[in-house]
């Protein structure tokens, strides 16, 4: 009777660890599938590096990837054709200023839009990189800007325009006049935004097709990168950097044999 009991006594004990041992297993899965829900970013695990990893169902692992490197001797020239018209106005309307976490953003509201190939682009945003993400025979400019302009059909044409350090620059000052801003905040303005005052009409420009520069890394965006980049001060440089994370810029992309064109 006493060994029925012993046994009985067992028998529960081993039940009763079995349980907590299943309990553990479970929490150490759970913070295991909870690492795996970790966002991209710029820095550590989630680097560019890591974004095909990170963002699963994504394009970052593409042979069409942005940005990359222009060897200006490598590209083929062609006498512009006007194929790219740009078609700002000094009365832009921008809706809101956002910190998502990767850039500081501005928003526009419906108007502004340019034509390229014969269809319409319409300007939906701002960003910036710093540094430069795209590179021309290897420098890497204080920072780079990316006009985003989707099409009714959905395509995409980002405009990257790299800046230099100079004079102060009066578009900059306007930007920089809603900063800072903490990350995930945003704020409304509604103010109208020069952009004319870019000159791009008359600025040379490199045009190749690649993808988005963050994550889901979406190919077949037409990109139209400037030779000339624009100047401002390095008092502006600093105050874009101070609001968005270290060196918010992916790594330069192989070309995979495509062909970049130089537009004279």
């Amino acid at each position: 009777m006493k060994l029925k009991i012993s046994l009985f006594i067992c028998t529960i004990l081993l039940t009763v660890m079995s349980c907590e041992n299943l309990q553990k297993t479970k929490h150490i899965d759970l913070n295991k599938h909870q690492d795996n829900k970790k966002h991209w970013s710029y820095a550590g695990e989630t680097s560019p590096e890591h974004w095909m990893e990170v963002e699963k169902n994504s394009d970052c692992n593409g042979q069409l990837q942005s940005p990359i490197n222009i060897i200006h001797r490598n590209v083929d020239s062609v006498k512009t054709n006007h194929e790219l018209k740009i078609q700002y106005t000094p009365s832009t309307l921008m809706s809101e200023v956002k910190n998502n976490g990767h850039s500081i953003q501005f928003d526009f509201e419906p108007g502004d839009s340019i034509n390229y190939k014969n269809e319409t682009f319409y300007l939906k945003q701002i960003h910036f990189h710093e540094p430069s993400e795209h590179r021309i025979n290897g420098v890497i400019y204080p920072i780079e800007m990316h006009l985003v302009h989707v099409s009714k059909s959905g395509k995409i044409t980002v405009l990257g325009v790299l800046g230099e350090e100079g004079n102060e620059s009066q578009l900059f000052e306007f930007f920089e006049s809603f900063l800072p801003i903490k990350e995930g905040a945003f704020k409304d303005i509604h103010q109208k935004i020069d952009l004319s005052s870019l000159f791009l009409e008359d600025k040379h420009f490199y045009s190749y097709g690649g993808s988005l520069t963050t994550p889901p890394c979406t190919e077949n965006v037409n990109w139209i990168v400037f030779k000339e980049p624009i100047v401002l001060s390095v008092e502006e440089v600093l105050k874009l950097r101070s609001n968005m994370p270290i060196n918010n810029y992916r790594n330069e992309q192989p070309l995979n044999g495509r062909i970049v064109k130089y537009n004279y």
